[in-house]
């Protein structure tokens, strides 16, 4: 500490529970500065996962069906994950067959561009399907 006084710095203890503790001689303004660009740029290193959603009644029609379809290929090149559900209003969960073949059928027409991660599935009222986007070569 003495040696810290002298030279006009602080004295930082850097790995308080190696043994002996691990201290440095720094000046400590300037210390904390540089530890929360390091954090920036680890926070800037991450990839920011987007999951865009995609709704589709059980009796779809078919231009609609195209219209979502061209939607999801344009997520997907973007490298968005997509969730794609049928959503069932009232008696139409007597449908839920319909639900999995539109769903299996918009799984299918996106293989080129995603593969599937999550096979389509019953939750409540919804049924889902989750899609992430192919690495590019």
């Amino acid at each position: 500490m003495r040696i810290a006084d002298e030279m006009d710095l602080d004295l930082v203890e850097i790995s308080p529970t190696a043994q002996p503790p691990v201290c440095r001689i720094v000046d400590y303004s300037k210390f904390l500065y540089q530890l929360k660009k390091k954090e920036k740029e680890q926070k800037a290193k991450n990839v920011k996962v987007v999951i865009k959603e995609i709704r589709f009644g059980p009796q779809t029609d078919e231009h609609d069906y195209d219209f979502k379809l061209k939607h999801a290929k344009g997520f997907l090149q973007e490298g968005a994950k997509l969730k794609a559900y049928v959503f069932f209003k009232g008696r139409s969960i007597m449908f839920k067959e319909q639900g999995e073949v539109l769903l299996l059928r918009f799984a299918n027409d996106l293989e080129e561009y995603g593969k599937v991660d999550q096979m389509p599935q019953l939750e409540g009222k919804r049924m889902i399907i989750m899609l992430s986007p192919k690495k590019k070569k």
